[in-house]
């Protein structure tokens, strides 16, 4: 996963724990948005992965890591 889909998906929560902490639903409601917005970001690098993969084997080349 990203680290940029990670930070989004931590902020988010973060910011949904706050909002219901203080009843503020606009708070609760950006933490929300956040996290799927991370996951979004999360679910496009594991496509480009894959594509990296199936380009990779295609190719012949190998990550040997």
């Amino acid at each position: 996963m990203g680290e940029n889909s990670a930070m989004d998906k931590i902020k988010g929560k973060a910011k949904e724990a706050v909002g219901n902490a203080t009843g503020n639903e606009r708070m609760k409601s950006e933490g929300k948005t956040d996290q799927a917005k991370g996951k979004a970001k999360g679910a496009v690098d594991d496509l480009k992965d894959r594509a990296d993969g199936v380009k990779d084997s295609l190719s012949g080349e190998r990550d040997e890591s």
